[in-house]
Formats: structure tokens, sequence, C-alpha cells
């Protein structure tokens, strides 16, 4: 795994699904897709293997959960966060410097803060970085 990347946990997928949340997770990696639609066969998941910096944004009202590689994160906000997204809402864990850089700046027609905190130890294995959710909300 290159370094900087993060191997996703399916353990985030299921409070989703308890919750009664229709998902849509995207992954990259063939093996982990595997993983993914065996474990949830029959819950209300799609597992969509793609490279999610290269996915269309839904026509219609959206909320993102996610933690995407770090090195995809400020081309991902960029996107969810341009004019004519959809997008209602959002709570992405990122590195806590684009969190800070993201939650400080103003936005028009968004609101931004920074959540709760994760040190590196709330990894396996353990970012460089520490992290922390960026929330997102059309305001």
């Amino acid at each position: 795994m290159p370094a900087g990347r993060r191997r996703p946990s399916v353990r985030r997928i299921g409070p989703l699904v308890l919750a009664g949340a229709r998902v849509l997770a995207i992954e990259l990696h063939p093996g982990r897709v595997q993983r993914l639609r065996q474990r949830f066969a029959g819950a209300p998941v799609t597992v969509v293997a793609a490279d999610a910096a290269a996915l269309r944004l839904p026509g219609r009202p959206f909320r993102v959960v996610a933690s995407p590689p770090y090195g995809l994160s400020s081309r991902l906000l960029r996107t969810l966060l341009a004019p004519g997204s959809r997008l209602v809402a959002a709570d992405l864990v990122l590195q806590r410097a684009v969190v800070r850089r993201y939650a400080t700046a103003p936005r028009r027609y968004w609101q931004l803060r920074a959540g709760l905190s994760l040190p590196r130890r709330a990894f396996r294995p353990p970012p460089q970085v520490d992290s922390a959710v960026l929330v997102v909300r059309r305001g």
C-alpha cells in the first residue's frame, strides 16, 4: 500500500446500514471490493469498483460519509463544494491540517467546521499524520 494511504475498514459501513441508510461504497482495490460485496450481500449496500477521484456526483441531493485517501482530499472537496453540487451534508475523515484549512476559510453556501479529532493510533496501520472530521453542511 502506498505511503499515506490507510487500509479502509468495512466496519464503518455497518452502522450506516443499521441506521437504515442506502450505502454506495466506492473502492478501488479489487480484493476489498469482493470482501465488501460478500460481507454486505443482502444489505442495502452497493459496492462500486472505481476510483473515487473519477466519479460523477449524483444529480439529486446526497450525503457523504467517507474516509478518502488523504491524497484525494483537496480534489474531492473542490468537487463536492463546486457550484451545481447537490451535496446536502458530508462528514469526512481527513488529515487534520486539511480540516483546519477548510474549516477556517469562509465558503459561500456552505458551513464547514472541524469535528472530532482522531489521533494516529485510532487507525491500523497508523498514518503519519493526525486526522479529524470535517463537517460540511449546506447553509
